[in-house]
């Protein structure tokens, strides 16, 4: 598959001092991680039910960013794509392609009610009606 976009991690000043690769293409996420021991970690597109944007002063400063992602998956549940470059533009083409995927596997996120909020209260009163 085609890589659409590849970043390392920049955790000083906003460099690529890391050993820490991420990257994308159409379906899935790929974290590389490790110099002797490698680890590559893969989440499929379609599994990732949320993603958050987190830039702290000096990631604002040195212009990168933290994704922060939830998922489906069994292995990766919520895991960060920490201090890359344009993390916004990285965050919009992400959902872009979540969204994609979703859709093209007719996957539907479901909300679950179940929050423990009183809402299931109010529907046991309405199914009694």
């Amino acid at each position: 598959m085609k890589i659409l976009w590849q970043d390392r991690k920049r955790p000083i000043f906003g460099l690529p001092l890391s050993f820490t690769v991420y990257s994308l293409d159409e379906e899935r996420l790929f974290i590389k991680t490790g110099i002797l021991s490698i680890r590559e970690d893969e989440v499929r597109l379609y599994r990732i039910m949320d993603i958050t944007l987190k830039q702290s002063l000096g990631q604002r400063i040195f212009g990168v960013g933290t994704i922060h992602c939830c998922s489906a998956d069994a292995s990766m549940r919520d895991f960060d794509i920490m201090s890359v470059k344009n993390p916004r533009e990285v965050k919009e083409m992400l959902s872009q392609k979540i969204e994609e995927q979703r859709m093209k596997k007719r996957v539907y996120n479901q909300e679950d009610f179940r929050s423990g909020d009183g809402f299931e209260d109010l529907m046991d009163e309405y199914d009694q009606e």
